[in-house]
């Protein structure tokens, strides 16, 4: 499960346990549990912004100014939970591509 986060210095659900930033926490409908699993590894991946790896910046500069998710996703969008338990998808044709010309009436 991904959860999206915003930095807040209003209403704060989740801190960076390095720089104390506070956080505003979106998630999708899930059980208590896997809440609480999600959470730790949002945790993680928030400490990991402030690793050697991603510049040792101790700072809140080191998270996303905006709206971002965690945890991180490289794959394709196609594959994510929210897209893997939608209806299905109409699929492509050729036919969808083409314009459709109405015919006008000739007047003669």
């Amino acid at each position: 499960m991904q959860v999206l986060l915003r930095r807040s210095e209003y209403r704060q659900d989740i801190h960076c346990a390095v720089c104390g930033q506070g956080f505003r926490l979106y998630w999708e409908s899930s059980s208590p549990a896997e809440r609480a699993t999600t959470r730790s590894i949002v945790l993680g991946e928030l400490r990991d912004h402030h690793s050697p790896e991603q510049g040792d910046d101790k700072t809140p500069a080191a998270h996303p100014f905006d709206l971002f998710r965690l945890p991180s996703w490289t794959g394709s969008p196609r594959f994510t939970r929210t897209a893997m338990l939608a209806s299905p998808s109409r699929i492509p044709s050729e036919i969808s591509k083409v314009v459709m010309i109405s015919r006008q009436r000739q007047e003669r």
